[in-house]
């Protein structure tokens, strides 16, 4: 805090100009003290002054409310952070409250902001950059640079200006994930420090990162007017409170380091639930199988071959409610089974379900309601998403408003009828539409109203557990498309990927720790019986890391094919119990799409788990020649090395000077043979042929020590 009563975050010793306000906000009347692409800079923000400030313990954790205000606008923001000692993370949202005599209209308001981030000879130049993008089908795509390919030096003391662009990312409507995860990091690699951060939103973030002063600064926001369509009216009286977003630093260890953080951080925000440490193997009937067409006939067969496998959960995925000649697209709403799917009744496959041993499940896409259905009469008009009047259709759909009592009440008796009359135990919530900005309910921005349905979705989805306390939900939306820590704060399990092609799945498979806890990330695994053994054990070793989704055409593999399924099944039940407890590292680095080789790692209580993948080169690439990254790699700082004989070589450095024997867990087809070197702490696995996996223990005598936080 300065003598004027202005407050900052940053680093002990840090040059005052380095540091940015500690909240920003433009309102309407009230924007930026010098234009440009940055969201930071704000008349408010530098206006706001201290008033007071106090912590008080929240269980294990701390909370820190610093309390300030706009002696122009009357604007009082108090800004509330969390965090637990000796953990790496700070958490942070804002309380703003309009205590001046005139309406504010607010256009963006940071939730966190942090400057003065530096490398280890004081300037941002040794500096990478690391994002994610995210699509349909090819979500987790990590990407990196340094620093200064974003952000160029200008020679301020020659102009006596910033800049007035950026590094940004952001989302666009209401697939959180649409285009890129809401994370991202600044790491050092030369001294392992790095900043990685999370906002936690589904219904609009933005970030930045950019230079002030010769040092790196990042700014994170939830909604805003320039790419949401996001205005909040504050009346005299009236608050805003912002999405939460969390900011993780380490010292050592660079990002794996950081992830690891971030993992316990996320274990412990969300809500308890047994399935989260439990972890039941999963049967979905939808992809490379069923695909929306399930009947009794079909799911019969299925049921046997699914429990026999070792199946725990029985999900029958889309079009167990279309009784209609025209399709089911874009009539959905009612969720009634279909009699001529089921002319038993659908209730003689769940209790086939059940008799098999295994708990059943049901695909519901409850925020939509097809143009066709008749819901989309019965309902009022105020109950669906509109703007200027006039009701949002989208891809043949309309979008409920769950802060409409009557669009709130028909879910809950669906679900209560599917939970409570039917037995159902689990629930996947698919959401298969981007709505666009959002919904303008009266006088209200569409950003708003998308914010608005946002908290009112994630409060129906509490109110669910804690109606049915053993009902486990899975979040979807198109695969990882709302893919974020306000949904799976809430939920049990997050889909990672819609990805059919097996070969293609590996690089999202390995990179979902980065977007989920392990034990909420599910891979599909979808074995058929036109498989070879390689195949079969390609595609399951992919999901072993995490949360297996079974499926494929069981009941129609030879014995051979069967017994390697259950065999992998047998291999994850043996493991699944050190899951919750572990945390992901990356041997090669985060992979990128094409990579040949692709290695994710896992420390648990006991025991190193790797997981190793060899797919065909790409077009264009040589197998023993890695993919050029730029001078900040993670394979120098791993020392990868992938040979032409079908060997790669990791570095594993937490269990240098460990004398063990790797153990090829799963599959024992595919001929895998490792070398240990304990000095080097290097790992050399031959897989001689591609197109094949391999998931190795390396046992640990201890649990994984606790990373230093670095300085803000």
């Amino acid at each position: 805090m300065d003598s004027d009563g202005s407050v900052r975050l940053g680093a002990p010793g840090r040059n005052w100009n380095t540091l940015l306000p500690l909240v920003e906000v433009a309102a309407t009347g009230h924007g930026r003290t010098w234009s440009g692409e940055r969201f930071i800079d704000t008349a408010i923000g530098g206006r706001l002054v201290h008033r007071d400030h106090g912590t008080v313990d929240e269980g294990d954790l701390q909370r820190t409310t610093i309390r300030l205000a706009d002696p122009v606008t009357g604007l009082a923001a108090d800004i509330i952070l969390r965090t637990c000692p000796g953990a790496g993370f700070l958490r942070s949202q804002v309380r703003l409250v309009n205590e001046g005599d005139v309406p504010l209209r607010l256009e963006s308001v940071s939730t966190l902001t942090l400057g003065g981030i530096v490398d280890d000879v004081g300037a941002p130049d040794g500096l990478t950059l690391h994002w994610a993008d995210n699509d349909w089908l090819a979500e987790c795509r990590w990407r990196h640079g340094a620093f200064r390919d974003h952000v160029v030096p200008l020679n301020r003391a020659a102009h006596g200006h910033e800049g007035r662009g950026c590094f940004e990312r952001y989302s666009q409507g209401s697939w959180s994930t649409g285009r890129h995860l809401p994370m991202a990091a600044l790491t050092d690699d030369r001294t392992g420090r790095a900043w990685l951060w999370q906002i936690e939103s589904s219904a609009g973030w933005r970030y930045e990162s950019g230079e002030r002063e010769g040092a790196a600064y990042l700014a994170l926001f939830g909604p805003d007017d320039a790419h949401h369509q996001w205005r909040q009216l504050l009346a005299p009286g009236q608050e805003f409170t912002t999405v939460p977003a969390v900011l993780v630093g380490v010292a050592t260890g660079g990002l794996d380091a950081a992830f690891g953080e971030l993992t316990a951080y996320r274990r412990r925000i969300r809500r308890r639930h047994p399935d989260l440490t439990t972890l039941p193997v999963i049967y979905n009937d939808y992809m490379n199988t069923l695909m929306g067409d399930p009947t009794t006939e079909r799911l019969l067969p299925l049921v046997e071959a699914a429990g026999a496998a070792g199946a725990e959960v029985f999900v029958i995925d889309a079009g167990w409610y279309d009784d209609d000649a025209q399709g089911w697209w874009d009539a959905v709403g009612a969720w009634d089974a279909s009699a001529r799917r089921f002319p038993g009744g659908i209730q003689q496959v769940l209790d086939a379900v059940r008799r098999h041993g295994m708990t059943p499940g049901l695909w519901l896409e409850p925020e939509v309601v097809g143009v066709r259905s008749p819901l989309a009469y019965s309902l009022p008009p105020e109950a669906f998403f509109r703007r200027g009047g006039v009701r949002v259709t989208e891809h043949g759909r309309h979008h409920l408003d769950l802060r409409h009592p009557v669009a709130r009440a028909h879910l809950d008796r669906v679900v209560d009828r599917l939970v409570g009359e039917w037995g159902v135990g689990y629930l996947k919530f698919d959401y298969n539409i981007n709505i666009g900005p959002g919904t303008e309910n009266g006088g209200e921005s569409a950003g708003a109203g998308l914010l608005g349905h946002h908290r009112a979705h994630l409060d129906w989805l509490g109110s669910l557990l804690d109606r049915h306390p053993g009902l486990v939900l899975e979040n979807c939306a198109s695969g990882g498309l709302r893919m974020d820590y306000a949904q799976l704060a809430v939920v049990q399990i997050q889909s990672t990927s819609d990805q059919q092609d097996p070969l293609r799945y590996p690089p999202i498979a390995a990179a979902a720790a980065t977007a989920a806890t392990p034990e909420q990330a599910a891979v599909w695994a979808y074995p058929q019986p036109d498989f070879s053994l390689d195949e079969i054990a390609f595609t399951l070793t992919g999901a072993l890391p995490g949360r297996v989704h079974l499926s494929g055409f069981l009941d129609r593999m030879s014995p051979e094919q069967f017994d390697l399924v259950r065999s992998g099944l047998s291999v994850y039940k043996a493991l699944r119990a050190e899951i919750p407890d572990s945390l992901p590292f990356w041997p090669l680095g985060l992979p990128s799409w094409e990579d040949g080789w692709i290695a994710y790692g896992w420390r648990g209580p006991t025991a190193t788990w790797l997981a190793l993948w060899r797919r065909e080169p790409a077009a264009g690439e040589q197998e023993g020649v890695p993919r050029p990254r730029d001078r900040h790699a993670a394979h120098a700082a791993h020392a990868a090395h992938a040979a032409d004989d079908g060997t790669c070589t990791v570095t594993v450095s937490h269990l240098r000077g460990s004398r063990l024997r790797p153990t090829p867990l799963y599959p024992v087809t595919a001929d895998a043979t490792t070398t240990w070197d304990a000095g080097s702490a290097q790992l050399t696995v031959s897989l001689p042929r591609p197109g094949t996996a391999v998931l190795l223990r390396l046992d640990v005598p201890s649990s994984p020590p606790g990373q230093r936080a670095a300085e803000p």
